[in-house]
């Protein structure tokens, strides 16, 4: 990354998303420009309905993610199996050797939004654990436990002592991704693990904590899955990512609903960031001082991690005298929105250009 000396301009690699929901139907023609603007890949998420869970699925949906690109873009969606307890080894191996197949993700059951195929008896995936473990592939974990008698504020940090920690010892060569991590005790986790352990940190993670979804009533648009937790948590985040530290990297976990389901009596879990993603996080890599780590974060650690090239084409921001507008809703077809993620602050960062190498 190159900036110049007031710091008001910086070039870097086009960045990857490391953990995206793009849907499918509507929302994905809606959606997959918001993305393609600014990244060239992203870990695409396989939890539609009905899920993504074997390669022939996945190829089916790679191809209609191909269809919702703009024209001339050449976004790379990398695909992801969705784990269950019938999951096939012989159809993950078949999905990795052709190159389609990224990673697995792993929802602990009910977790989620669409997680209700997900594992609940892991014995049973064990032989596709095995495989990924053979294959050197990641397992992108969704970590948290989905026991009722667990505070919904602790659930990843119980998860790490119950679940993650104990798979781990016993799958030591095991590469892991712990998604969208929320809280000190993740964060301190990866960085005690001398290999095979990394993370993803969202956009709205390092911004939100659960006094925006709390306080003053409840805020259906900072509402997510894993929920934002304490200030302290917030700031263990922040120091993750502004670290330099390779075994953290972005992971939006932009995750599109209609607005009004999630202005409901029961509103969805997701907060649709991906339009000002970049704007947003070179704000708060600005505030920390360390806008010299933003390219490692969003350009250079996650593909490190999964073993890709960094991309060839440059990103540049720009930081604005005046803030940077973005639109409050993104239109879906026959009349549906789906609201942006507003950060509380105004923004100045702005993306000017991406020029090839």
């Amino acid at each position: 990354m190159t900036a110049s000396a007031s710091v008001s301009r910086l070039r870097l690699r086009q960045p990857d998303d490391w953990h995206l929901h793009l849907r499918d139907g509507a929302m994905l023609a809606a959606v997959t420009p918001e993305t393609t603007r600014h990244f060239g890949r992203a870990i695409i998420m396989p939890n539609l309905v009905p899920p993504v869970v074997t390669s022939d699925q996945a190829a089916a949906y790679h191809a209609r993610i191909l269809a919702a690109r703009p024209e001339g873009s050449a976004f790379e969606p990398l695909m992801t199996l969705y784990l269950t307890e019938g999951s096939q080894p012989e159809d993950l191996r078949r999905g990795v050797e052709c190159g389609l197949i990224k990673a697995v993700k792993l929802y602990p059951a009910g977790a989620t939004t669409n997680s209700e195929s997900g594992v609940r008896d892991f014995d049973k995936a064990m032989p596709v654990l095995e495989t990924l473990a053979e294959l050197g592939v990641p397992l992108c974990v969704h970590g948290e436990v989905t026991d009722p008698d667990i505070d919904i504020f602790d659930r990843e940090a119980v998860f790490i002592d119950r679940v993650l920690d104990p798979l781990r010892r016993r799958l030591p060569h095991l590469r892991v991704i712990m998604e969208h991590v929320t809280t000190r005790q993740g964060v301190d986790y990866v960085r005690s693990a001398e290999q095979g352990l990394a993370a993803t940190l969202t956009t709205h993670h390092l911004i939100i904590n659960r006094n925006h979804l709390l306080v003053g009533g409840v805020k259906p648009h900072y509402y997510c899955l894993p929920v934002a937790k304490r200030e302290e948590h917030r700031l263990a985040l922040v120091a993750a990512a502004t670290s330099g530290d390779g075994r953290f990297f972005l992971g939006t976990d932009s995750a599109p609903h209609a607005t009004h389901n999630k202005e409901a009596a029961c509103g969805c879990a997701g907060i649709f960031t991906a339009p000002n993603t970049m704007s947003c996080l070179a704000h708060v890599f600005e505030a920390e001082g360390a806008l010299d780590k933003l390219e490692a974060f969003t350009s250079l650690s996650g593909p490190a991690f999964y073993g890709l090239p960094a991309n060839e084409a440059w990103l540049t921001l720009v930081k604005r005298p005046e803030p940077v507008s973005y639109p409050a809703r993104v239109s879906v077809a026959e009349g549906q929105t789906v609201t942006v993620f507003d950060p509380g602050f105004p923004l100045f960062w702005d993306v000017e250009s991406i020029m090839p190498s």
